[in-house]
Order: structure tokens, then sequence, then C-alpha cells
């Protein structure tokens, strides 16, 4: 199994970014995902999943700003993410839960991250 995110960078107050999960090694079209986030010295926060067929999930620090997206045929989950403020600042995993019941708690498989630094 690999999970490759791309996508983060530095952006400003209110800006966006796009971060892509590119999905191998399984029947990415079966499985739920989602995005996590860490910040050095604090653990692990799932904000948003995706079941296999219907369902989004975020956490309450992100609704109405983060959309979760899939395309099975591309074998690929998206985090759209507007609106970015610097308390969103983190590295950003990809990851395939253990369970789908949200919120997530544990994962079987997580990308290397990707870093996203909002600041002016």
């Amino acid at each position: 199994v690999l999970l490759v995110e791309s996508g983060g960078g530095l952006v400003q107050p209110g800006g966006s970014l796009r971060l892509s999960c590119v999905a191998s090694g399984f029947t990415f079209s079966t499985y739920a995902m989602g995005w996590a986030r860490q910040v050095p010295g604090k653990g692990l926060e799932w904000v948003s999943g995706i079941r296999s067929t219907t369902g989004v999930y975020y956490a309450d620090s992100v609704k109405g700003r983060f959309t979760i997206s899939r395309d099975n045929a591309k074998n690929t989950v998206y985090l759209q993410m507007n609106s970015l403020k610097p308390e969103d600042t983190a590295v950003y995993y990809c990851a395939r839960p253990k369970s789908t019941a949200w919120p997530y708690s544990e994962y079987d498989y997580r990308g290397q991250g990707t870093q996203v630094t909002v600041s002016s």
C-alpha cells in the first residue's frame, strides 16, 4: 500500500489550497479514506473522511471551509481547503482508517504528509 500526498505549501490567511492523495496497492474504491493533520507536540487530528460509497465527514474546526472528495477512477482523494486560518498550519496526512465510524481514530496506512503553512 502506498499513499502519496501533494499540494501543500505556504498560503496567506483567507487563501486556498487543494491537497491530493494518490493511492496504490489496494482496491481504493472499496475503502473509506480520510485526511488528518498534526502539529509538533500534539496528537493526530482527523479533519475529514469519506466513505467508499456515500458519506462525508468533517471536524467542527474545518466544517464549512474544507471539502473532501474522491475520484475512484484515478485512485485519488482530495481535500479542498478554503478560508484558511493560521491555526490550520500543520502536516496533513492522507490515511486509510481502520474503522469507518466517524470520527476516525486509528489508521492502518498513512502517507508521508505534506506541509501546509498559513501565514502572512
